[in-house]
């Protein structure tokens, strides 16, 4: 019978290498597995609002999914449902009969700045988003 190669002699797979001194600054974020998927949460959950502009809808679900995909990687673990709900009453958005321009405006530009993105999600409270409970 093999016996298994000894842990301290393998060498350490890149996706669990951690950095001693982790990225603090702005822009920065912090990685989460599956952050991907809370944009198919945010689409799902923004699909049942009802927009006064069509053309701020795009902007909003990847504001949502940012915000969510922030909480999830705070929290150390992927996005789930409760996450996106959690992002949408942030913003008011879990109670609105219809988003209007004054609600949208803070998503504006968001789909296509990746920079927009990052500050975005750097303006949101960190230990806010995750002491949030849903109402």
């Amino acid at each position: 019978m093999p016996t298994p190669t000894p842990e301290f002699a393998r060498k350490p797979k890149a996706g669990l290498v951690r950095s001693v001194h982790p990225l603090t600054t702005s822009g920065a974020g912090t990685p989460a597995p599956g952050g991907g998927y809370a944009l198919t949460i945010a689409e799902r959950e923004v699909a049942k609002l009802a927009f006064d502009h069509e053309h701020d809808r795009h902007d909003v679900v990847v504001g949502v999914a940012v915000v969510a995909a922030k909480r999830a990687s705070a929290i150390g673990r992927g996005p789930t449902l409760s996450d996106v709900r959690i992002a949408l009453d942030h913003f008011r958005l879990l109670d609105a009969t219809s988003v209007d321009h004054h609600l949208a405006s803070p998503f504006a530009g968001l789909a296509h700045s990746y920079v927009a993105q990052r500050a975005f999600a750097d303006a949101v409270d960190t230990d806010e988003l995750v002491n949030a409970d849903l109402r």
